[in-house]
């Protein structure tokens, strides 16, 4: 890949770098898988592909679903009493495999959420142990959470539209669909493509940010092989041990690039307006990513794993938030490399950001935590150039982070914030206990993200932190 900025191609001055996937991170797709995912498992496992498409096949519906039909409870019901009766299928062989494990974790992972959110409100949630200990096992294997994950829903879970000509064709923002779904309807898969391309778009950032880190790092065998954020980081890390004119007006370009990168990742984030449309996505779409403590405008519900007395080797997890965008690494690289501080305000409990990527892939978490290591940050070395265009340079790239927290605002306004209150209300007003002065108490009830926070109020404080990251 030959890059080429305002300042003249990297590849002009940095000879090709061997490839090692420590990080798991590709210079074409970046934290997308580098081909098309595996859509199926092999024949020992197929009870639990079988099962996953009965779920879709049925269309089953949410149990609390407002006027659900009893022919859709009962449907919902069946299924999850023939999900109950799978029998435990050990996961041993499945190890060593990431291919495996991650398309397990798929669906295991979807299994679950179709049979606890079918469940009827006033139902305890009891995972049975023929979905319990095999998701628990397979989450161990792979260092995250046994619930589904962004990496889940995007990363691991795509296709092209139309096959390629070519074997090793690189997925494109037009050539792209998602495999595995709740609804199959369009908006849920313009949710996930949302994603995906804001993933890809980022390519080019990361590709760059891969130089800088390559030569930040004196002495450091690993070479990484990213994908324009991280070759642009590179080379500007780099930069930084210089020192000079020509190099402070080098990183200087780097910044304007990776600034009109960012604002193409804004574009693409509201062009989910396009084909999703806000109430099918709130009430048909959503409420199947909920995890343990995302549950809006009523008790958090206690998630209960079965048969843990009798798997010695798995233990009751703590982390059962929903997939949130807030698990994307590429929004994290973006924050560590601005110097945008996302450190928690509460003494010894982490921040939601920091929490978030423990749901990440284990090599994703290693590259954001090697991006943190680095001995002279780029917002550090802009305040001692005391260099007027590097400082406008920069500040152009933290205002395009700004802006696309702005337009990620914009959009939950638009899917969340509207919709949950229009639902509560015509919830509430059906209940027994209903009235409207317990209208208005839901209605004021904060709102939570699918990641389990106060939806609102973190993503204000999001973006103020982000403004803070701005030079003076």
């Amino acid at each position: 890949m030959n890059i080429t900025t305002s300042t003249g191609s990297i590849e002009d001055r940095k000879a090709p770098l061997p490839v090692v996937h420590v990080f798991d991170v590709d210079q074409r797709t970046g934290f997308m898988a580098p081909h098309p995912p595996l859509a199926r498992l092999p024949e020992a496992w197929e009870i639990w592909e079988a099962m996953l498409d009965a779920a879709v096949a049925a269309k089953l519906q949410l149990g609390d679903k407002i006027d659900l039909t009893d022919e859709e409870a009962a449907a919902s019901k069946e299924w999850r009493k023939k999900a109950r009766e799978m029998p435990l299928l050990p996961v041993g062989d499945l190890s060593g495999s990431a291919v495996l494990l991650r398309r397990a974790h798929l669906v295991l992972a979807y299994i679950l959420h179709f049979y606890v959110q079918s469940l009827p409100p006033d139902e305890p949630v009891s995972i049975p142990p023929s979905i319990s200990i095999p998701i628990l096992r397979v989450s161990k294997e792979l260092d995250i959470p046994p619930l589904l994950t962004f990496s889940d829903t995007v990363l691991y879970n795509w296709d092209f539209r139309v096959a390629p000509d070519v074997d090793d064709a690189v997925p494109t923002t037009d050539n792209i669909r998602t495999q595995t779904m709740f609804t199959r309807t369009v908006d849920e898969e313009q949710f996930y493509l949302c994603s995906t391309r804001i993933e890809l778009r980022g390519v080019e950032i990361l590709e760059l940010m891969r130089v800088t880190m390559d030569e930040t790092f004196v002495g450091d065998a690993i070479a990484l092989r990213g994908v324009e954020i991280l070759e642009l980081m590179r080379v500007t890390m780099d930069e930084t041990f210089v020192g000079d004119a020509i190099a402070v007006r080098r990183i200087a370009g780097y910044l304007e690039t990776i600034a009109g990168v960012i604002d193409d990742l804004k574009v693409l984030l509201l062009d989910v307006q396009r084909l999703c449309n806000p109430e099918v996505y709130y009430n048909v779409v959503r409420p199947w990513f909920r995890g343990e403590d995302s549950y809006e405008f009523r008790e958090k519900r206690k998630w209960t794993f079965e048969g843990l007395e009798d798997a010695a080797d798995v233990v009751a997890p703590t982390e059962l938030s929903g997939p949130s965008a807030g698990q994307s690494s590429m929004v994290h690289v973006l924050d560590i490399f601005l110097g945008v501080d996302h450190q928690a305000t509460t003494p010894g409990k982490p921040s939601f950001m920091s929490r978030m990527q423990s749901y990440m892939p284990h090599n994703h978490r290693m590259f954001l935590d090697h991006l943190k290591a680095n001995p002279r940050p780029l917002r550090n070395f802009v305040v001692d150039a005391k260099d007027d265009k590097l400082l406008a340079a920069y500040t152009s790239a933290v205002k395009a982070l700004k802006e696309f927290r702005d337009a990620h605002m914009i959009i939950v306004t638009l899917y969340v914030t509207g919709p949950a209150r229009r639902a509560a209300k015509i919830a509430l007003e059906k209940s027994v206990a209903g009235g409207v002065e317990h209208v208005n108490a839901a209605a004021s009830a904060p709102l939570k993200g699918t990641g389990g926070t106060d939806l609102v109020k973190f993503l204000k404080d999001t973006r103020t932190r982000t403004t803070e990251a701005l030079i003076s």
